[in-house]
């Protein structure tokens, strides 16, 4: 593969988020929604064991916070598992769950408008939906994860289409997509262990990427954007690091992780003294032998790294969000000029 790196395409801004079960923060977050303003919708899926934590947070990336909503349960406006959300034209907020498969819309304040889907392998139906995206005409693609398709539909649920298959096209374990500017959609393809482009009416247009942890190579990813140009951004969840490719599939830059502490964080520990102290003298940054090489255990160490990036989402400036799950938090990157 020709690659074309630029090793300065992408420059940290800052952290965003602290770890909280309620209020100001994230428990185990594993998405991010772009809105209108660029106002952001993160949502933390806390654990199975601890729904309290389960909720969608109001932020922007000024560390503003305009409260959360949802919760745990199976009426409407609630969720069990919720995986992955997304906005469309009219600022309406959408978010699937994994557990009730279903598709559940909001406004942009967060209430409650309606929900849709039903479980099963027939047309139309879902199991364990994961990602979503609109394209430009509002039609909603969902991630049917264990169908291993693509479905697209109206906003209000009607069936348009299925995507995936057998040969080049079949899918296993779609997560994240994407759409373009073109409507093509973008899809993580988990199990594959790559990113596979299709248009608008389903056809299979390319295949980026393969199994491993060389540049250019995914293992799990989980989420992918692409910008204006054309660069296709990727969660390379099982190799604990976003990667950057450019629109022929190309290798551009990829990144580890460069956390500091969020403002959020840093309040908390202006206030909490005694924690502050603690972190003061802890080491963040260590250097160990490992007894295996995997990039998951150094990431568990260093603090500054990505710890499961499971989400990569792009707001209306081109800067880049970084979901972090099990460090509660966003890193966020903008284009170098």
């Amino acid at each position: 593969m020709t690659t074309a790196q630029r090793a300065n395409f992408l420059e940290y801004d800052r952290t965003m988020g602290m770890t909280v079960m309620e209020g100001r923060g994230f428990y185990y977050p594993v998405d991010t929604a772009v809105g209108r303003d660029d106002r952001l919708y993160v949502i933390s899926r806390s654990k199975e064991e601890t729904t309290r934590g389960i909720r969608v947070t109001i932020c922007d990336v000024d560390s503003g916070y305009f409260g959360n909503f949802g919760g745990y349960g199976p009426a409407g406006g609630q969720f069990v598992w919720p995986a992955c959300g997304a906005v469309d034209s009219q600022g309406r907020f959408f978010i699937s769950d994994e557990k009730l498969h279903r598709i559940t819309a909001y406004d942009a304040a967060g209430n409650y408008l309606f929900h849709w889907g039903q479980a099963g392998s027939g047309v139309g139906e879902l199991d364990t939906p994961s990602g979503l995206a609109f394209d430009g005409a509002d039609n909603l693609y969902v991630a049917d994860t264990y169908n291993n398709r693509v479905q697209k539909f109206t906003a209000s649920g009607q069936f348009l289409l299925s995507i995936g298959g057998t040969g080049a096209e079949a899918l296993n374990l779609p997560w994240g997509l994407a759409a373009d500017a073109g409507n093509n959609l973008y899809v993580a393809d988990f199990g594959n262990d790559c990113i596979k482009k299709f248009s608008s009416q389903g056809e299979f247009l390319a295949r980026f990427g393969s199994s491993g942890r060389g540049d250019g190579q995914f293992t799990r990813p989980a989420s992918v954007a692409v910008d204006p140009e054309g660069y296709i951004y990727v969660a390379d969840w099982g190799n604990e690091r976003v990667q950057v490719l450019d629109a022929a599939g190309n290798f551009v830059t990829k990144l580890r992780g460069e956390a500091t502490l969020s403002e959020w964080a840093s309040n908390f520990l202006s206030i909490n003294k005694e924690e502050a102290a603690a972190r003061a003298t802890a080491d963040l940054d260590m250097e160990i032998d490992y007894f295996v090489d995997d990039p998951h255990e150094e990431s568990s160490h260093i603090e500054r790294y990505f710890w499961c990036p499971a989400s990569v989402k792009l707001d209306s400036q081109g800067r880049l969000y970084v979901t972090e799950t099990n460090r509660h938090r966003l890193q966020v990157y903008r284009r170098s000029r």
